[in-house]
């Protein structure tokens, strides 16, 4: 079993992976708060971990939190015994870039294009619906060739709480309708549906663009909010991250 912790600006996730005939069988998955004034991660590591500590081979590491690393990676290591591979854009075999800065592209963006190039027809689209909305282009051959990022579903609710002063703040929830009969309705409906038209939008005009049709791939937490609301054919994989970062593992350990 590979370990995978990926560090995000919300929650550490913690995900244990069985490669099984070309696909990563899902052996536990779990998440903690991305605490950045927590000195000690060992207890909830240590916690996550239980019972599993005897079927890890090896754990990779990705983090878009640099001041989270190090205490992660230490907790980690001293929990299972295995020195975590902090995984980098130099890593990953499966592509190549065509963007300026490989070495300033998130690690959660080359995990999630890693497995869309080793797993669908390219070209493709990734889109993480997280803290950001990452969007990510995967030419043919595996090539990165760059992409979109926008404000994340909970972050454009917060953002409109915390800049007008008559909204609310509201966790987010699937809309009922399109058009808001009030104002929490109306802010549900612009966040969450209006993000499942950006990325219909986004994904026609990369098409476009390409001059191709491409695999859509969504994940991360509001994946299964905005997924309901879309036109274009898409695949729903909530491990691609992690499936991305094993199969970096892998590459790099053969």
């Amino acid at each position: 079993m590979i370990l995978t912790v990926d560090i995000g600006n919300t929650t550490i996730a913690l995900t244990g992976l069985e490669l099984v005939d070309g696909d990563y069988n899902i052996i536990f998955a779990e998440k903690i708060p991305s605490e950045k004034s927590r000195s000690d991660f060992d207890t909830p590591v240590e916690r996550l971990l239980d019972g599993h500590f005897a079927r890890i081979k090896g754990t990779a590491l990705s983090s878009v939190v640099p001041d989270l690393t190090a205490p992660v990676c230490r907790a980690v290591e001293r929990v299972s015994g295995k020195t975590p591979a902090v995984i980098s854009a130099k890593d990953c075999k499966s592509l190549t870039y065509a963007v300026y800065e490989p070495e300033k592209v998130g690690l959660d963006r080359i995990s999630d294009s890693a497995w869309a190039a080793a797993r669908y027809p390219l070209p493709a689209v990734t889109v993480d619906l997280g803290t950001a909305m990452t969007f990510n282009v995967i030419g043919e051959g595996g090539v990165f060739l760059g992409g979109i990022i926008a404000a994340g579903l909970q972050t454009s609710l917060n953002a409109l709480s915390e800049r007008a002063a008559q909204l609310p703040k509201l966790a987010l929830s699937v809309p009922e309708l399109l058009i808001g009969r009030n104002t929490a309705e109306c802010m549900l409906s612009g966040a969450v549906i209006g993000a499942s038209a950006m990325i219909d939008g986004i994904s026609a005009r990369v098409e476009k663009e390409l001059g191709a049709p491409v695999s859509l791939i969504l994940t991360g937490g509001g994946a299964e909010l905005a997924e309901p609301f879309l036109t274009h054919p898409h695949i729903h994989e909530p491990y691609l991250l992690a499936k991305g970062l094993a199969n970096i593992y892998n590459e790099i350990t053969r």
